[in-house]
């Protein structure tokens, strides 16, 4: 086993480290007040090529392996988590459906422009693995032959990156059978601007605030019968492909943010004075850091490891929950850690640990709650465990 990057990597991370600190940290704060979705600063993400990394450079793609996108994640978390899920959303549930699934007029019209930074797409199932299997989505899509189009009439919730000025279209599953057999899930690309499309205005969320989160609703909403992504009927298995891969880029997430959390606590600890000296002298503190360390180390393996099984063309699908469980779980407590270590001054919004506390909850909800990792992890391991 080698643990060691290629020094393309670690050049490529020192590339986005530097981006990230210069045009995202003296900022981030303020979006995080205002809850402001900087698009600028998104479109310069695009032009250093970030949007684009694992896919075909035929397509403006950088021809990357998963664990470089993994990299520019987890470097981007280390400063703010709303610019890392806008590139983990973008990229692995906007511009991947496409990839996977479009044709090449598809792949010309909408995987282009999202490799490029350009645009953006979004993506949303609605419902759990359980709920898309055995009894569809809530939203519905019947083909009007005489139109030759695609009518939509439902609702999805919980869309990342689905109402920026620069939002191209939101992919999204739907059924598409007459309701008297099995649920038949298909992909349907719905443009923004479309009639019938509303998206509700920005949701109020507990973190994340620079990031853009819309309910949508589709009401007689029509798009071209060309709309629809992939083979009628293969939603399901679309879906299942870039969840997968979507756990890895937020167990990547959730490393940098955990990491961040340990920098901060181990400067914060030996510049703080108290009683004579640096509270980093304390057992109490310290040893919060060295927890904190073992926890991120463990879930950087476990992440940087399911990105070289899909590399590999290996299954990923244990490998991928066994990193999100982990990882979400260990970013979550690194926060709470964090804040404690720095005290009062913790609980202040002036102090980035603060907002990394409020950002760190969603992760062990998005992507698949970790009891659906703790579910998915069981059955790979034999047991019958039922939902």
């Amino acid at each position: 086993m080698d643990f060691e990057l290629s020094d393309e990597a670690e050049a490529f991370r020192s590339v986005v480290r530097e981006f990230a600190e210069a045009r995202i940290a003296p900022f981030a704060e303020d979006w995080d007040r205002d809850h402001t979705f900087p698009v600028e600063t998104v479109l310069e993400m695009g032009e250093l090529g970030l949007f684009g990394l694992p896919f075909p450079e035929e397509y403006g793609g950088g021809g990357a392996d998963y664990l470089t996108y993994c990299l520019a994640i987890e470097e981007l978390a280390r400063i703010d988590s709303s610019m890392a899920i806008t590139l983990e959303a973008g990229v692995s549930l906007g511009a991947a459906p496409f990839h996977y699934a479009g044709t090449e007029e598809q792949k010309q019209e909408y995987l282009v422009p999202m490799c490029e930074g350009r645009v953006l797409g979004a993506f949303r199932a609605h419902g759990g693995r359980r709920r898309l299997r055995r009894r569809g989505t809530a939203t519905r899509a019947h083909l009007d032959n005489a139109q030759s189009e695609w009518v939509v009439d439902g609702s999805k919730t919980f869309i990342t990156n689905s109402g920026t000025p620069i939002t191209k279209c939101i992919t999204i599953t739907a059924r598409t059978d007459d309701g008297s057999g099995p649920p038949e899930i298909s992909n349907i690309v719905i443009d923004s601007g479309t009639p019938g499309l509303t998206v509700q205005p920005p949701y109020r969320k507990m973190g994340w605030h620079a990031s853009d989160t819309h309910e949508l609703v589709f009401d007689n909403c029509r798009v071209p019968e060309s709309h629809l992504l992939g083979e009628r009927g293969t939603g399901f298995s679309t879906f299942l492909k870039i969840l997968d891969e979507g756990r890895i880029a937020i167990a990547a997430l959730s490393v940098g943010l955990a990491q961040a959390c340990l920098d901060a606590s181990v400067e914060y600890a030996q510049q703080r004075h108290a009683f004579g000296g640096a509270i980093g002298r304390y057992q109490a503190v310290a040893f919060k850091c060295a927890d904190m360390a073992v926890d991120v180390e463990n879930a950087r393996n476990l992440t940087y490891k399911a990105a070289w099984l899909r590399d590999q063309g290996r299954p990923i699908r244990k490998a991928a929950a066994l990193a999100k469980l982990h990882a979400s779980e260990i970013a979550v407590s690194a926060t709470r850690e964090a804040v404690q270590i720095h005290g009062g001054y913790g609980f202040m919004d002036e102090y980035p640990v603060s907002r990394f506390y409020r950002d760190a909850k969603v992760l062990e909800i998005g992507e698949g709650t970790s009891e659906i990792q703790r579910l998915l992890i069981a059955r790979e391991l034999g047991l019958p465990v039922e939902v």
